[in-house]
């Protein structure tokens, strides 16, 4: 049998528990560091960062990178690049992060594919390095609309017709007003910070806002929706021109820099077509027009085709908010008449409301609005962002 266990060692065992207990117990009161999440990176810092490291990166999508210097605003030619910056309105490349857009996420978040994304905010974990030899993230493992849980590739964006941070920023003095005070502080929002071209310069930006998406080489003409090629631009026959949804003559404003040149109301147009319009009022009615399908015409008005009577109504809108007689121009004013003339007014009111009713803004008038605010002028045409606007306004 085996002897008793001596003192010393029934000491020791019995210590051990004790040690225990107080070892877990300091664990537990004191616990050992945590390595801290890593922090999302703006695209400031991520281009800064360019070292090879796995980040997440939040910021804006403005265009589609096709070399080290050259972004593409519109008219989008792939789906294997994205450009990323800290601000929606960004248009120098040195302040954008180009992001490699593998297949798995091309179907989601390629701007051919899905031209409506420019403007929103994009979060994409990858590696921070080079793309196109500029400030890049590739190998994209992870990539979310918002600043939410990111998705798995396959899965599809879904861009939302509600306004986003940005527009919110930029409407801030508007939000939660209505009627005069609101259309007021339109006015305000659409006349500041502006830059006004030149008649020159409407040829150049209308071959960028209008570019056919299915020809970059052309135009789309607004009322015929005919492709044709950007350099048959002019005044003879079989050229297209700049058209004036808002009618010269209605306020005698010419083509001096302001309303005359305010890209958010002028279209390339046939010239013909162009001509045929004049400065009728709009509403429905009237004869076909040879050479325009589905746009019809009599003495005092014309009838657009469908696909852009909500366009015409919400360019008219803005026109009305933007300019107010402040500014040297004429008080323009949408009113419920047609055959308005020389006088600074254009109809029909209660036909433009329905039209903007009938045909909500789509993915290509809200893209124009942003291409507009980012590249050109500077503003937006509120009634795209905030088409329950029109009701508040208008009636």
């Amino acid at each position: 049998m085996p002897g008793p266990v001596p003192r010393h060692r029934r000491i020791v065992a019995l210590m051990i528990p004790a040690l225990t207990g107080i070892l877990v117990a300091s664990i537990t009161v004191f616990g050992f560091p945590r390595p801290a999440a890593a922090a999302t990176l703006t695209v400031a810092q991520a281009i800064s960062s360019q070292t090879g490291a796995s980040a997440t990166v939040t910021g804006y999508i403005v265009g589609e990178p096709t070399a080290t210097d050259t972004v593409r605003f519109s008219g989008f030619t792939g789906d294997t690049a994205l450009a990323l910056a800290d601000s929606a309105s960004t248009t120098s490349t040195g302040s954008m992060l180009y992001v490699q857009v593998t297949s798995s996420y091309r179907a989601s978040f390629g701007l051919l594919t899905n031209p409506s994304l420019i403007g929103k905010k994009l979060t994409v974990t990858g590696t921070l390095t080079a793309y196109f030899a500029h400030a890049g993230l590739k190998s994209p493992t992870a990539m979310s609309l918002g600043t939410g849980s990111t998705t798995s590739p396959t899965a599809t964006a879904t861009a939302t017709p509600t306004a986003t941070s940005t527009t919110d920023t930029y409407y801030a003095s508007a939000l939660g007003k209505s009627g005069t005070s609101l259309k007021s502080a339109l006015h305000t929002i659409t006349s500041s910070g502006i830059t006004k071209l030149s008649y020159d310069g409407v040829w150049d930006a209308l071959k960028v806002t209008d570019q056919d998406p299915s020809n970059s080489s052309n135009v789309k003409l607004f009322y015929s929706g005919i492709s044709r090629s950007k350099t048959l631009n002019g005044g003879s026959s079989g050229n297209w021109n700049r058209e004036h949804v808002w009618p010269q003559s209605h306020g005698d404003f010419g083509t001096g820099a302001g309303p005359g040149t305010d890209l958010h109301h002028l279209r390339p147009e046939d010239v013909t077509i162009n001509a045929l319009r004049g400065n009728l009022d709009f509403d429905n009615g009237g004869s076909a027009v040879s050479g325009a399908s589905g746009n019809y015409s009599d003495s005092d008005s014309w009838e657009p085709r469908a696909a852009v009577k909500g366009d015409v109504a919400r360019m008219l809108f803005y026109m009305a908010v933007r300019y107010s007689g402040d500014d040297g121009f004429a008080d323009l004013e949408v009113n419920n008449v047609t055959g308005n003339g020389s006088v600074p007014y254009t109809g029909k009111l209660s036909t433009l409301i329905a039209w903007h009713n009938a045909d909500p803004p789509d993915s290509a008038e809200k893209a124009r609005n942003q291409l507009i605010y980012s590249t050109y002028q500077h503003n937006r045409n509120p009634f795209i962002d905030h088409p329950e606007w029109v009701a508040s306004i208008f009636g």
